[in-house]
């Protein structure tokens, strides 16, 4: 490895093992799909996600699924077998919305938002939450539109800029979803920045009202984990007084920014998977109510099932972006292959269930620690926005329970330290130990890694 660890910087971090900071919900941070293409999830994509266990996962119903491809008839031939594939991996679903029949939008411009008929659109609608939230009870959650401020840019066919016209197309959708399911949660803009309008306005508006908004949401692309937490307290503020309660608070997609390059070296790139757990901590520290990583699977994007609603710029948007520059999001691959960000998802789904204090000294070492009933866990991310260093950390575990213990360590780095086959990682250490109340053990943490330490008892 040709690493000088004795002279590395060393720091400490503490985790209080008989203290308490309620649940640890890591659940509420979670992944989103789709928008590019109309098939299903292939197995190897749901047998990964069910074993990550999701509650909720999020994705685009596009105009691609073709649900309405004449004046009264609806086709669920597509639709059906996508949101199948959904429901298998043991998720219930947020839904947005961005479906553009021809039969109602003639004519294809971003622009345009009010379809031909209102009466004809909601009875669509009617029937797409009826099938989803009550025939088939996989949608929990309906969301109007997505990236509608910057339109085909952000693989939605809508531009509505304004919030009053957002509002109009907000409250004519909303309606059909509760008539048909009244237990729906409803929201939007899906705004690709917090600050953009119409996300302010709805909120005003719906506040004005009295129409029914049970949460906002909103996209972010960036590698400072304080800039997703930043958002955070910038929709607090935006809530703030909201009568009968605040809505919830969704970051419907989020990710690193985009790269200037791509590579499927990049894909593998440790800081990558660094960047995503420290943004995940810093999004928890700051009480966002759900976020989900955009996205689980990379897809090709197939040109012919877009050309009845997306212009000729719009397509070459997206042949760009998931063609010939693709941004190798995906947890998984165009082929199945895991990424390293799968693992940090799993890390997380095995702290148990209560949180417990944990500090570090060092601002560019995150740390989370979980206890369940027979185990102490600490997560740590190594990510500097700017650069990463290479550290000793020691884990100082206090206030355990005095007995014989398992210990093992797993860490995300370069070295790609799991079996693709069974999406699980091979232990960079285990041993038994005899712990007592006051434990300590330490390890090397690279630059943009992600470490997860475990104390079980035998």
């Amino acid at each position: 490895m040709g690493v000088s660890f004795s002279s590395l910087p060393r720091t400490d971090v503490v985790i209080e093992a008989n203290a308490s900071q309620g649940p640890l919900e890591v659940w509420r941070h979670t992944v989103g799909q789709g928008g590019i293409n109309p098939l299903p999830l292939p197995e190897r994509v749901v047998e990964g996600a069910h074993k990550l266990g999701p509650r909720l996962i999020r994705v685009f119903l596009q105009e691609h699924f073709d649900i309405y491809p004449e004046h009264g008839r609806l086709n669920w031939s597509t639709l059906d077998p996508f949101m199948d594939s959904l429901a298998r991996t043991g998720a219930k679903v947020v839904a947005a919305i961005t479906l553009k029949p021809k039969a109602l939008f003639p004519t294809v411009d971003q622009r345009t938002w009010r379809p031909t008929d209102w009466g004809e659109w909601q009875r669509v609608i009617f029937e797409l939450a009826k099938r989803y939230s009550v025939d088939k009870p996989i949608v929990t959650y309906w969301e109007v539109g997505n990236e509608t401020d910057i339109g085909e840019s952000g693989g939605s066919p809508y531009l509505i800029q304004e919030a009053r016209d957002y509002f109009e197309y907000y409250r004519m959708t909303i309606e059909p979803v509760l008539k048909a399911f009244p237990a729906a949660k409803v929201g939007g803009p899906a705004s690709a920045s917090i600050d953009n309008e119409p996300l302010p306005g709805l909120v005003r508006l719906c506040r004005e009202s009295g129409t029914r908004l049970d949460f906002i949401s909103w996209h972010l692309y960036n590698d400072d984990p304080m800039r997703h937490s930043s958002g955070v307290e910038k929709a607090k503020r935006v809530l703030a007084g909201f009568p009968g309660g605040r809505p919830e608070m969704l970051v419907t997609e989020w990710n690193k920014m985009f790269d200037p390059v791509s590579s499927e070296d990049l894909a593998f790139e440790p800081r990558r998977a660094a960047n995503v757990a420290a943004c995940i901590l810093s999004m928890l520290e700051a009480g966002l109510d759900w976020s989900f990583y955009y996205h689980l699977w990379d897809q090709t994007f197939y040109r012919r099932p877009f050309e009845s609603f997306f212009s000729a710029n719009g397509l070459r948007l997206m042949d760009e972006h998931w063609n010939q520059v693709p941004h190798r999001f995906g947890l998984f691959g165009v082929s199945g292959e895991v990424r390293p960000q799968y693992f940090v998802y799993q890390m997380l789904g095995r702290m148990g269930e209560e949180r417990i204090p944990a500090t570090s000294a060092e601002p560019d070492l995150r740390v989370l620690a979980g206890r369940s009933d027979s185990a102490v866990s600490a997560l740590i991310a190594n990510f500097g926005p700017e650069q990463s260093r290479d550290m000793m950390v020691t884990t100082r575990f206090a206030g355990l329970r005095a007995c014989r213990k398992l210990l093992k360590a797993y860490r995300v780095d370069a070295s790609r330290r799991w079996f693709s086959e069974t999406l699980e990682q091979l232990p960079l250490e285990q041993r038994e130990v005899d712990a007592s109340s006051d434990f300590r053990c330490s390890f090397y943490c690279p630059a943009d890694s992600v470490l997860m330490v475990t104390l079980q008892d035998v």
